[in-house]
């Protein structure tokens, strides 16, 4: 599984972005101090990092300095108003940083671009009675393989990695076909109807009322 430490002081923030985690799937620490973090880093090994910049003990600058030569990836994440620190980040190594406040699937989306980056995504995920293998991108039940056009296999992954989410239609569109979402829901709810009727998620790809989808598991 793949593991994260969340190096965040605002233990609202961390909580939420523990949480969200968990349920997609990750196995997720959390400290609230820069020193702590070093410590955890000098016994633990980690995939990924979400790194705080204004923290007590050493902030996120210092830290990253440590965490360079351990060679795994950060991303940062700052305050909206805080460019020179994004940049600086950057500069810095750090492979993404994500603004406070921020959308749960965004925070998703860049957490799965590093690890992508870094090949480190797990290769099999089984989730609702599906085996997804990402790589050859066959999709499973009970052994059998799935039909699945190249957009329905898109679009159940989506899914599969940001369960129990509620998904607006805009993100879907954004994320499986691409471009600007013109409130054309007939090509996002004929294919989810066809990934409900093929994966037989009937009861787990339930419709969020003005909102989208949401897989249920």
């Amino acid at each position: 599984m793949i593991k994260i430490l969340i190096v965040e002081d605002e233990k609202p923030i961390s909580d939420l972005l523990r949480m969200s985690l968990t349920k997609a799937g990750y196995d997720c620490s959390c400290v609230f101090d820069g020193l702590d973090a070093a410590d955890l880093l000098e016994n633990e090994r980690f995939d990924l990092i979400l790194l705080d910049i204004m923290l007590p003990g050493a902030d996120g600058f210092e830290l990253m300095e440590y965490i360079k030569p351990l060679e795994i990836p950060v991303i940062f994440i700052t305050a909206k108003d805080m460019v020179e620190d994004r940049v600086k980040g950057l500069k810095m190594g750090a492979e993404d940083y994500i603004v406070k406040p921020f959308e749960i699937i965004e925070l998703l989306a860049r957490v799965e671009t590093v690890l992508r980056r870094y090949q480190k995504l797990d290769r099999m995920i089984e989730i609702a009675g599906l085996s997804i293998d990402t790589r050859s991108m066959v999709v499973r039940r009970d052994g059998d393989e799935i039909s699945l056009t190249r957009k329905e296999y898109e679009l159940l992954l989506l899914f599969a990695r940001n369960p129990g989410t509620a998904l607006y239609r805009e993100t879907i569109y954004e994320r499986v076909w691409g471009g600007d979402y013109y409130g054309d829901s007939r090509t996002i709810d004929l294919h989810v109807q066809r990934v409900r009727k093929k994966a037989k998620w009937e009861d787990k790809l339930q419709s969020v009322y003005k909102v989208g989808y949401r897989l249920e598991v």
